[in-house]
């Protein structure tokens, strides 16, 4: 019967044309970005005025599942007619209260844009402290967030048999990775994201996701995977009673020590030339460099690694970010008791900030790893519109090109200046030559790197038609430089302009 239900409510939130553009028409860009901040009040205002006309079936829609106000059942029987009421009464979508229908469930639209094209689905969660009026529960199935956007961008979409989206909650990263895999494996430990995550499936047509319930990778002992995602519990929360631990984002784990299961545990569950891809937490300690606990962490376990760090914030801004997060208001007695908490556990191990970032493992096709770079870029992206996870496959691909390949070969190969590579020159007022010349990558991390006179001239012939070490030796002529020792200076460079996909191998 719940087959028979979704299917209805497809078929009403189709007709009613129920989309982000719509609701962006219905209520406007600066009102769409103020419910991002939490604040409905500007979209409310926007939907009065257009009710003065007359309800349409999106606006209905919107007021109840979006901004969480109970509608009346005529209005919401006319928003879903094949489906009706009842049916999401038994959908567990709404209850009635009396003369109205207020919203249980939290239901908005979501769009994208990845390397197969434009698409859009229905996602179902539970309903966020805006519409609930308090904290959240502990067993609160988060929707689309931004934490959950950056795995999806950073998601390589390499055509593949098969992924564990390991954590799911509401379903959306095991949707997204349904776009390139054969079959997908969803698990989470909340029986309740499961219900959500097969609704939301099922809602958009998806079928080949597999879910199955249990703790990290219990559910799928002894299995392997061409790729693993998560964006697993990572919030660094005290474990102490009385602080709320909410299963979307609260591992259970003193510290970071989740992230570090996590990355220990992915060795054993992916094949060969497989990829692991999450989002963590890791703390700064006294003494301690967060990068050289991090890496011990993948020490031992035979995989490719490549960390990055995003952000870092001291431990009273962490604090205060993740207990507005659950919903508790600054300056109330709440908020401070939560904050005092927050603060005595990181002050008990000693911790002076936290990272954020991104974590890709790899496990090696054959031998040893090869990989292991761990950097710190807290800057802006470059533009990418399809995401991050294009890149990030490049980049890899072109390391592992270019990690093979000997200087001799190196110097053998016709390189290509990737399209979206600008360079900049700057001069003094009057001056003939540049006093700066600046390598800039439009997408990716938007990476710049400086160049002297030799690599600036060999990226600019870099058209695929000359060999490396031919144009070095043009160059090594027009400088009146040694060949040899330019050739030697400028093949470390272009070993890593690979890497970051600022030059391109042969294909």
């Amino acid at each position: 019967m719940i087959s028979e239900l979704v299917h209805r409510l497809r078929s009403d939130l189709d007709s009613a044309r129920f989309t982000v553009t719509t609701l962006t028409a219905l209520w406007g860009d600066e009102a769409d970005a103020a419910l991002h901040r939490n604040e409905r009040v500007p979209a409310l205002r926007a939907l009065a005025r257009r009710e003065e006309t007359g309800v349409d079936a999106s606006a209905t829609l919107a007021r109840l599942f979006v901004l969480g106000l109970p509608v009346g059942p005529d209005e919401l029987n006319a928003a879903l007619p094949t489906l009706g009421v009842a049916g999401a009464t038994e959908l567990g979508l709404v209850a009635s209260d009396g003369a109205d229908v207020r919203p249980l469930l939290d239901l908005r639209p979501y769009s994208f844009v990845d390397a197969a094209g434009a698409g859009s689905w229905w996602i179902v969660s539970d309903l966020g402290e805006l519409a609930l009026g308090r904290p959240l529960g502990e067993e609160h199935v988060l929707g689309v967030g931004g934490a959950s956007m950056t795995l999806s961008g950073l998601m390589m979409q390499t055509p593949v048999g098969s992924v564990l989206d390991l954590g799911t909650g509401c379903g959306i990263q095991a949707m997204h990775a349904a776009r390139h895999a054969v079959s997908v494996v969803a698990t989470d430990i909340s029986e309740r994201a499961l219900v959500l995550a097969r609704i939301n499936a099922e809602l958009n047509g998806i079928s080949n996701i597999e879910f199955r319930h249990g703790d990290l990778f219990e559910p799928v002992r002894g299995e392997r995977f061409d790729q693993i995602v998560s964006n697993p519990p990572f919030v660094i929360t005290p474990r102490m009673e009385g602080v709320p631990a909410y299963e979307y984002r609260d591992g259970g784990m003193e510290g970071d020590a989740l992230v570090e299961a996590v990355i220990r545990g992915a060795a054993a569950h992916l094949h060969p030339g497989g990829v692991a891809q999450l989002l963590g937490n890791w703390e700064y300690r006294v003494g301690q460099d967060a990068f050289r606990r991090v890496g011990g962490w993948v020490d031992g376990t035979g995989l490719d690694a490549w960390i990055i760090e995003r952000d870092v914030q001291d431990p009273a801004q962490y604090a205060e970010t993740w207990i507005r997060d659950g919903g508790t208001r600054s300056g109330t007695p709440e908020f401070e008791r939560l904050y005092t908490a927050w603060l005595d556990d990181f002050a008990a191990r000693r911790v002076t900030s936290v990272g954020f970032g991104y974590i890709t493992l790899r496990m090696p096709l054959a031998g040893p790893p090869t990989l292991r770079r761990l950097e710190r870029l807290h800057g802006s992206l470059g533009s990418n519109e399809t995401g991050l996870g294009v890149h990030l496959a490049a980049a890899l691909a072109g390391h592992d090109w270019q990690a093979v390949r000997s200087n001799e070969e190196l110097g053998l190969a016709q390189l290509t200046v990737a399209p979206d590579v600008t360079e900049e020159r700057h001069y003094w007022p009057g001056a003939e030559h540049p006093t700066a010349m600046v390598l800039r990558q439009g997408g990716g991390f938007g990476r710049t790197v400086r160049m002297d006179t030799g690599l600036s001239a060999l990226v600019g012939a870099s058209d695929g038609d000359l060999s490396v070490a031919a144009v070095v030796g043009a160059i090594a002529q027009l400088l009146d430089a040694d060949y040899l020792e330019l050739l030697d200076e400028l093949l470390p460079r272009v070993r890593a302009l690979v890497e970051d996909g600022f030059l391109l191998p042969p294909h």
